[in-house]
């Protein structure tokens, strides 16, 4: 058999490595001719490497039994390493914890980690880790800019279905305001389109290996929508830490209502080309109070013109609600706004100085925090809160009782500052209320004639009290009297009896 002559294939091969050669050296001599430089890095960035997930054990308290903790849960989310050996996640991945690990990425030891700042608000905290070991060697991530729509992001964290690392990929659908699950609150938020599950949150979304959002909420009944809460709102919290206290939001105090009929613009005499809101309410106490009137049409504040459905435009051809300038603002800084009053254009600048927690009725969800009571006679007393409307489940405004409901979804604005809906939630079945047993959910206006406007002043009310018998009344007229006389004497057996260890939550003991 004749050998095959391979010389032909084996010419071809050995020729092409110097076919190469040759436009190599002609690309180094036309870069050498040109001065065109490349940079060349000395090391890049895994930005993996500061990717970490929390491991959480939490204890709320349960507001149906405002002396009791509802057990411990854990439950696990994602952060990341920024600069100061930080750790930034969500508030509502550690809310109520009662212990915290962290665990960095492709090791398997975890950390003691402590919450050194939160803002319940918009969902963000900053843990660190004592063991110095921890941060050795480990990038810190750097912060970005908001970006734009359609812009491609990367989601990093460790979501349920598994233990490694997840890195899913999306765009920026949108970014304006939307509510935020953890404080029912509206701040700006950026909509993903990228794959978000339990496990996720607090992870980074980043852009060219930089921060421009924290992973915090998605939509169940939807697909790949979820939220994050952008660099902007981040940095504000930074800020607000600058003086080493977490301040939260400032409020400007008013209620406001769109003009987008033109007869309601007429009626307040709007020119053609002006828009605004109207002010319709002015929150007492509040920054607004004495400067602002209702009637009043709010044109313009900060740099921005403001429409008539109550948005500003933020970026070009973007909008968001009008509270976004505000929420630029740190509390004590100065605002400045145009109005409109019977006709006339006045400006005005206002000293953004009280927390928007303060303009609440009904405060919205709080956390760390023991829910406030206090027994007399058996009957349980509360402030109503959003903690409380919760145990109703999370569709509450059907199934909770309506006269519960109706405060804070009419307005939730307070009469006078202080003021609390105070309820009846409950009572602890024994002989000094007969008859009263199934009352429960019950809104108290009055103790022995007399309005009263928190918690604090019930109490003082009936223990300061020498009539023999004490009056509760709610709005409709209808009463519950309780005998002072056995009240007192059967108070210590009835907290014996349900084993409650106090009369009253350790704030109202102070």
């Amino acid at each position: 058999m004749k050998k095959q002559n391979n010389s032909r294939g084996l010419n071809t091969y050995l020729l092409l490595p110097n076919l190469y050669q040759v436009r190599l050296i002609f690309f180094l001599i036309t870069i050498f001719l040109l001065g065109i430089t490349f940079p060349v890095s000395s090391a890049v960035l895994d930005v993996r490497e500061a990717i970490v997930k929390v491991y959480v054990v939490s204890n709320s308290p349960d507001y149906y039994n405002p002396w009791s903790m509802r057990g411990p849960q854990g439950v696990s989310g994602s952060g990341c390493i920024i600069e100061n050996n930080l750790i930034l996640t969500n508030a509502h991945v550690v809310s109520d914890h009662t212990f915290l690990q962290v665990r960095k990425y492709g090791e398997t030891e975890r950390y003691q980690a402590q919450v050194v700042a939160v803002s319940h608000l918009t969902d963000l905290a900053l843990l660190k880790v004592e063991d110095p070991a921890f941060f050795e060697g480990e990038p810190a991530l750097l912060f970005g800019e908001l970006p734009e729509t359609q812009q491609e992001v990367l989601v990093y964290g460790f979501p349920m279905g598994g233990d490694m690392l997840s890195i899913t990929k999306g765009i920026i659908s949108r970014i304006e305001h939307q509510p935020y699950v953890h404080s029912s609150s509206s701040f700006l938020a950026g909509q993903i389109d990228a794959a978000i599950n339990p496990g996720n949150s607090g992870g980074p979304v980043l852009v060219n290996d930089k921060i421009v959002g924290v992973v915090m909420q998605g939509i169940s009944s939807s697909q790949n929508i979820g939220y994050m809460v952008p660099v902007p709102v981040i940095r504000h919290f930074f800020d607000d830490l600058k003086d080493g206290t977490y301040d939260g939001y400032p409020s400007l105090g008013v209620s406001l209502q769109d003009m987008e009929n033109q007869g309601l613009r007429k009626y307040y005499q709007m020119e053609e080309g002006l828009s605004g809101v109207l002010i319709n309410q002015i929150i007492p106490g509040s920054p607004a109070d004495g400067y602002l009137q209702a009637g009043d049409i709010l044109l313009s504040i900060g740099d921005y013109a403001v429409g008539n459905d109550g948005t500003i435009e933020f970026r070009t051809n973007e909008r968001t609600q009008l509270t976004y300038v505000i929420q630029q603002k740190q509390i004590g800084e100065k605002i400045q706004m145009e109005i409109l009053r019977e006709g006339k254009k006045i400006s005005l600048d206002l000293n953004l100085s009280r927390s928007l927690k303060k303009d609440q009725l009904v405060p919205m969800e709080e956390y760390e925090t023991l829910p406030s009571y206090y027994i007399y006679g058996g009957l349980i007393f509360c402030p109503l809160s959003k903690n409380l409307l919760d145990i109703w489940g999370p569709q509450w405004y059907q199934s909770a009782p309506k006269e519960l409901i109706y405060p804070l979804l009419n307005s939730n604005i307070p009469e006078k500052e202080g003021q609390q809906v105070v309820v009846l939630l409950k009572t602890l079945a024994a002989n000094v209320n007969q008859g009263y047993q199934n009352v429960n959910s019950w809104v108290v206006e009055k103790v022995n004639g007399e309005k009263i406007w928190n918690l604090r002043e019930l109490i003082n009310k009936v223990e300061n009290s020498l009539d023999p018998y004490i009056v509760f009344e709610d709005k409709w007229g209808q009463q519950i009297v309780v005998d002072r006389g056995k009240a007192e004497n059967t108070h210590q057996e009835i907290l014996q009896i349900y084993r409650i260890p106090f009369d009253r939550s350790e704030n109202l003991r102070k």
